[in-house]
């Protein structure tokens, strides 16, 4: 919240959103004020991006348990937490069987000056409320789509995966009554645009010194790590030597002229099946000026060809 507020001022139109606020962090009393805050300082222009939090020093560093499992659960208990501050008045009194937080301001608010009151956003029911999808088949999904929530597909997930997270969010809609809709699903690719391929290809993947290798040199060795490399994989029982820095590169950056990056992400379209919003993931700026080109190019050129198609 604190980076994304001081862009409130910097821009106008475009939409801020958290990537993610982690939910098993800080109490959810905590994240609902600084959510509803936020979203009014930028008039509405808020997506609220959430997570249970994943990065294991982070857990170790707060004293949590390293067990996923864990904070999924704190995940879960924390978003309902959440809406339910938002979706009532003071004094709350919201004690979910089961769930650890329990909130109150009974003993202490004084509603003739506010006290123990917690501002609503500003948006109303609330802000879009987005949660990202990684896993293949992710069960994740599959809530997301029970509470009305959108799912992003991570940028890190080998494309043939990506229509499991569909079923898998539809699946979550069904069991809610409802319809899925492809709007509501955005996928993430890391993209790099340049005013020639042979530029594209050497920045966007080649030369030791891009950031994208970087990027994709360091996450393939996290996830290996962890175990999670299977969505680098084209089966789960494939090897974890086909697991290459090549393939990372080759097959999850996006990179080209004009031309050559419409044609792929409308590939990622067929593959995909429809969708709402393709996310530009950029990397650190190794060189501004490419940055900022590949910015304008995907903003102006690239994306109303796609949209006219």
């Amino acid at each position: 919240f604190i980076f994304l507020a001081t862009l409130i001022g910097e821009t106008k139109a475009i939409r801020l959103g958290t990537g993610t606020a982690n939910l098993s962090h800080s109490h959810p009393a905590l994240i609902a004020a600084h959510a509803a805050m936020f979203d009014h300082l930028a008039k509405g222009r808020f997506i609220f991006g959430i997570s249970p939090g994943t990065l294991a020093s982070d857990a170790e560093a707060l004293g949590m348990s390293l067990a996923m499992e864990e904070r999924n659960r704190l995940f879960s208990e924390a978003i309902d937490v959440i809406l339910a501050i938002w979706a009532r008045d003071a004094p709350y009194d919201i004690d979910f069987p089961g769930n650890r937080f329990k909130v109150s301001t009974a003993k202490t608010q004084v509603p003739a000056v506010g006290r123990g009151r917690m501002y609503k956003p500003y948006q109303k029911p609330r802000p879009e409320i987005v949660g990202t999808v990684v896993a293949p088949h992710s069960k994740g999904a599959i809530a997301m789509g029970e509470r009305d929530f959108h799912p992003m597909s991570a940028n890190f997930l080998l494309p043939h995966w990506l229509p499991s997270h569909w079923k898998s969010y539809a699946e979550g809609k069904a069991r809610a009554g409802k319809k899925a809709d492809p709007a509501d699903w955005r996928i993430a690719r890391t993209i790099f645009v340049a005013d020639d391929d042979k530029l594209a290809e050497a920045y966007g993947r080649r030369d030791a010194n891009s950031p994208y290798r970087y990027y994709w040199d360091k996450l393939r060795g996290n996830m290996m790590r962890a175990k999670r490399h299977v969505i680098f994989k084209r089966r789960e029982d494939e090897d974890d030597s086909a697991v290459t820095l090549e393939r990372l590169v080759d097959e999850l950056v996006i990179a080209g002229s004009v031309g050559k990056v419409v044609d792929g992400i409308l590939a990622l379209r067929e593959q995909a099946g429809e969708f709402g919003e393709i996310v530009y993931a950029g990397m650190d700026w190794v060189d501004p000026a490419l940055a900022r080109r590949s910015m304008e190019l995907m903003a102006t050129q690239v994306m109303p060809r796609v949209n006219s198609r």
